[in-house]
């Protein structure tokens, strides 16, 4: 099957030509004749706490169904399922509920963002159901679903053991929700923690003379930083200097949250209430609370911000790559960046 495609990104770079699929991988690029739009990787958004009027803190498989073609829709072929701080019975619930069926894109496990998070640093989440780093609680959450991610702040009595201990399990350490000083980030880094929950938000603020998890994060090659690019969360400067700091580092993430595509009204993350107003949702206090935006969206913002074609489309899809015998997860773009087409394993569902 050919894609009917201009171009392809390959290897970090737009090439020219069409696309083949073969038994549900990419099976040649570069073809001639090309045709219009240009075929990437498919996206793939770590933090996602719901979509589409689902909240995945209490969905049941039909829930993901629906928030699933929803997410195809803007270009997601890949996720993870997020679940913010919440008591123990309600995050186990939460990660037993997760679906190991086909639902349209591909779960890679769940990302569960605290409850071991800073209490300076809550944002939304419920300050009730924080905890200091317990391994015990950790190896239940570990047991109750399929973790595959988890945010910590770093600078908690006991932390760098749990990341210890997720490291072992193959888990991904995030530091977020923290008020680690750079040094404090730079021993989880050593830990093995190799990435950043939404850089900037709920952290230790950068300056000159403390840099913080920000500023050792920036600076760090081996670790990745997530953004959220839905023009509330980062200036447009800061977008621009993270991707310019952190060049091929970067992963764009939305956080979005059951209000995304539904626009403004009253909808639930978790445990909180949350007001979406002109776009922008708050938890009770003011307090942003996740986002609206979907990854296409946040494609297209950034690269009107003058960031490289090239360098957004290796963000919002993991630093993926359509090279030959790669599974055929694809987006094709028209020409305004806009999502015409989603193949996952090489079958359509637009």
């Amino acid at each position: 099957m050919r894609l009917g495609v201009q171009a392809a990104f390959v290897g970090g770079q737009l090439l020219p030509g069409d696309v083949e699929i073969a038994g549900g991988r990419i099976g040649a690029v570069g073809l001639e004749p090309a045709g219009s739009g240009i075929a990437v990787p498919g996206f793939v958004d770590v933090q996602a706490n719901g979509f589409a009027g689902v909240d995945f803190a209490d969905a049941d498989t039909d829930g993901y169904r629906r928030a699933g073609e929803a997410l195809l829709a803007t270009g997601v072929t890949a996720f993870r399922p997020t679940f913010i701080t919440a008591p123990e019975e309600e995050l186990a619930a939460a990660l037993a509920a997760v679906p190991g069926v086909d639902i349209g894109p591909r779960i890679l496990g769940a990302h569960v963002e605290g409850p071991f998070i800073s209490p300076a640093r809550l944002g939304a989440h419920p300050a009730a159901a924080r905890r200091d780093p317990d391994a015990a609680l950790m190896t239940r959450l570990l047991d109750a679903g399929p973790v595959a991610h988890v945010t910590l702040a770093p600078e908690l009595p006991g932390a760098l053991e749990l990341v210890d201990l997720l490291v072992a399990r193959g888990v991904v350490v995030a530091c977020g929700h923290t008020d680690a000083t750079a040094g404090e980030a730079e021993a989880a880094f050593a830990r093995g923690a190799r990435t950043v929950t939404h850089l900037f938000n709920a952290m230790r603020p950068l300056h000159h003379r403390d840099p913080g998890i920000a500023g050792a994060a920036l600076t760090d090659p081996d670790v990745t930083v997530q953004l959220i690019a839905d023009g509330t969360h980062l200036a447009d400067e800061v977008v621009r200097l993270a991707f310019a700091a952190a060049r091929g580092r970067v992963q764009l993430v939305t956080d979005a949250i059951a209000a995304a595509t539904l626009g403004d009204g009253r909808y639930r993350l978790g445990g909180v209430e949350v007001d979406v107003l002109d776009g922008v949702a708050r938890a009770p206090g003011g307090m942003l609370a996740g986002s609206v935006v979907t990854m296409d969206e946040s494609v297209r913002r950034v690269h009107a911000l003058g960031v490289p074609l090239e360098e957004v489309l290796a963000a919002a899809s993991g630093h993926g790559s359509l090279v030959p015998g790669s599974p055929a997860d694809v987006v094709v773009l028209n020409d305004a960046l806009e999502v015409s087409r989603v193949l996952v394993g090489g079958r359509g569902s637009l």
